[in-house]
């Protein structure tokens, strides 16, 4: 598990140190370096998946793509060093990069290794290895077909290979379709405890009623779609004549329902398209695998996806499923005028899941709207 990580002249942190949790929500506004921190861990993955992270870092493909080395350097910076450092469960890991700004180049030359008795430790961080997965914002659309990719899949258990968009949802559901779920996200317990039926399950709590139908298309898959109804189920409809919500939270929850304890999940925005009662109980699974000791970082903009998290966690102190608040960190990412740099600032969570403060710009729109209508 990671533990925390501090970013130094990269992109608009000029030095910024985030503690993670179990769950760990990144919330604020547009452009105040959310994204720039998952970018970051994509950055060292998509590297080391080259064999390169001993010489260089790789700024571009397959996970993520900034173009060169000096879009990615703080505009303020004193020097031309970027620094990342990991506070791992197997060790310290920490690397230093040299630009030249000279000349344009998509890779930045490595100046040290931090902590070189640790470099063994790599492969049991979860960032390095198959026990991972990452979901961008953006996630494929409903599709006719989706790819079949062996080694992804079936090697590297991955679902998905190019920039987060969940492209191989359908191989890795037909794949690893009677993988047992753990039983604590388990949703009916009279269901069966297979993936493709928990899959089905978490997203009926999206769409009442709702199967979810894998097949083989050729050399591709297709993914259909039927509903329950008192007389039995309806015809398979095309995943294009389903809701957005649905196709977009199928590989989140999948990749919830597969990980095992200790994997990492980087999601952005999990509540795209999803009506506010999904995103809540979306969060809700989110919060019960941060429990059993899955690594969650969660990009969001939702209300919803925080309340969910902070009932789960008042759940837990009623002795209900749920995730103990210890397990939990939320940070609200606000922009300092003056450096033109990020500021993460922790939203600490007191007891039956309310939070210490709110501070301006954390999800007050709605007061915001309350008082204007109500003319104060």
């Amino acid at each position: 598990m990671i533990n925390n990580i501090i970013l130094r002249n990269f992109k608009s942190h000029k030095e910024t140190k985030v503690d993670f949790g179990n769950v760990t929500l990144l919330c604020g506004q547009n452009g105040v370096g959310k994204s720039s921190l998952i970018q970051s861990l994509l950055l060292l993955r998509q590297t080391h998946g080259k064999n390169r992270l001993d010489k260089v870092l790789e700024l571009n493909k397959p996970l993520c793509e900034l173009g060169t080395s000096v879009d990615v350097l703080y505009e303020k910076a004193q020097d031309n060093i970027i620094s990342f450092y990991l506070e791992t469960d197997v060790g310290d890991i920490g690397w230093i990069w040299s630009i030249d700004t000279n000349k344009v180049s998509t890779l930045l030359q490595l100046h040290e290794f931090l902590n070189n008795e640790n470099s063994n430790a790599i492969n049991k961080v979860s960032l390095f290895n198959n026990n991972f997965q990452y979901l961008s914002a953006a996630r494929l659309s409903p599709k006719e077909s989706y790819a079949r990719n062996s080694f992804e899949v079936e090697f590297n258990k991955q679902i998905s290979e190019i920039k987060g968009q969940g492209e191989l949802v359908a191989h890795f559901l037909d794949f690893y379709r009677n993988m047992k779920v753990h039983k604590y996200l388990i949703n009916n317990a009279d269901s069966f405890d297979e993936l493709i039926h928990q899959v089905s399950e978490w997203e009926r709590e999206i769409s009442k009623d709702i199967n979810i139908i894998v097949k083989e298309f050729g050399s591709e898959y297709e993914i259909r779609y039927s509903f329950n109804t008192m007389s039995g189920q309806t015809s398979e409809f095309k995943t294009e004549n389903v809701g957005f919500g649905v196709s977009y939270s199928l590989p989140v929850i999948t990749a919830i329902l597969s990980a095992e304890p200790d994997a990492l999940l980087l999601i952005e925005n999990p509540e795209a398209h999803l009506h506010p009662s999904g995103q809540a109980k979306l969060a809700e699974l989110i919060a019960l695998a941060g429990q059993i000791g899955i690594q969650i970082i969660v990009e969001t903009h939702s209300d919803h996806i925080v309340n969910g998290i902070l009932v789960a966690c008042k759940k837990f102190e009623n002795k209900q499923k749920g995730i103990d608040k210890d397990k939990v960190k939320i940070y609200n990412f606000v922009r300092n005028y003056e450096e033109h740099a990020a500021e993460a600032i922790e939203i600490k969570i007191l007891e039956g899941g309310r939070i210490d403060k709110q501070p301006a710009g954390f999800f007050d729109q709605i007061e915001k709207d309350i008082d204007a209508l109500m003319g104060f």
